[in-house]
């Protein structure tokens, strides 16, 4: 297996800098540049199977957004708000030194991505948003919350292996190998015991959000979604509950008019180790 070349990105906040590390793989002298984004409480490492059906044709980067994995965290756990992770891609695509890019976001990667590509002069090419969009259900906010940014500590790896599970169920990962690929990344281990791999103060802002500045948001998420003027595709978990079908058919018939896929017997969110979930994605950023 070909193995990504961990690099990182001094990046902006208001309490000074930051390194935000990425993930490169494939020729540093592609011009072609995907970018992959992983979710609220995942590391690049994610996309590790897609980058690799991709490498035939792209220069694959997949960053480890601000908190998460091997970047650093916040002095200000204020700071983890789309805004940031906005700006901080903006330093990342200047870094990469190309004039476009092909976009996956997952859940918050694909908001991050929706964010980027609705800015007037935007070097986004494609866009893919897996399983998220403008509005959010209440019911997958409130199943975040039971667990993000709760301070635990495991025993031992297969403890804490065994609690991803439990609170991922829904990604419709069955073969233990690639199941386990996707688990290493996440954990951490201090000392004798085993840890998640991200700051639990990412759950700080997330916490704080009153329900007007949920509606607030959303309208916000609307505009810039129906600012879009590119190839996007939706994909969807069809067991999702955090996209809603309905919200789904919606992002179908306004905007971009997004191309939609469903997966069956996939929640939140698809994962991209299933080679049909690859090939849908593959179809559409080589597409004409």
């Amino acid at each position: 297996m070909n193995e990504p070349r961990l690099k990182h990105v001094q990046c902006l906040d208001s309490r000074g800098l930051h390194r935000m590390a990425y993930w490169e793989w494939g020729d540093e002298a592609n011009a072609r540049v995907l970018v992959c984004v992983h979710g609220m409480a995942r590391q690049g490492r994610d996309f590790d199977t897609l980058a690799q059906a991709m490498l035939p044709h792209y220069r694959v980067v997949c960053p480890d957004v601000v908190g998460r994995g091997q970047s650093d965290r916040l002095a200000d756990p204020m700071g983890y708000v789309l805004p940031t992770y906005v700006a901080d891609m903006v330093t990342l695509l200047a870094r990469l030194d190309t004039e476009s890019v092909d976009w996956v976001g997952t859940s918050m990667g694909g908001l991050i991505g929706l964010g980027l590509a609705a800015l007037p002069g935007s070097p986004v090419r494609r866009l893919v948003l897996n399983d998220v969009g403008p509005a959010i259900e209440a019911a997958a906010i409130a199943r975040i919350g039971t667990y993000l940014g709760q301070r635990m500590s495991f025993a031992s790896f297969e403890e804490a292996d065994g609690f991803l599970k439990s609170i991922s169920a829904s990604f419709g990962v069955r073969d233990p190998e690639q199941w386990l690929a996707l688990t290493r990344p996440m954990l951490k281990q201090v000392g004798d015991t085993w840890a998640l791999h991200y700051d639990p103060q990412i759950a700080v802002p997330f916490r704080a959000v009153k329900p007007e500045q949920v509606a607030a948001g959303e309208a916000v998420l609307w505009r810039s979604y129906d600012a879009l003027r590119i190839p996007t595709l939706l994909l969807r978990g069809a067991d999702s509950d955090l996209l809603s079908h309905e919200t789904a058919i919606a992002m179908t018939q306004r905007g971009p008019k997004a191309r939609l896929h469903e997966f069956a017997g996939v929640g939140h969110a698809p994962m991209f180790v299933d080679p049909q979930q690859i090939d849908v994605v593959r179809e559409f950023l080589l597409s004409p």
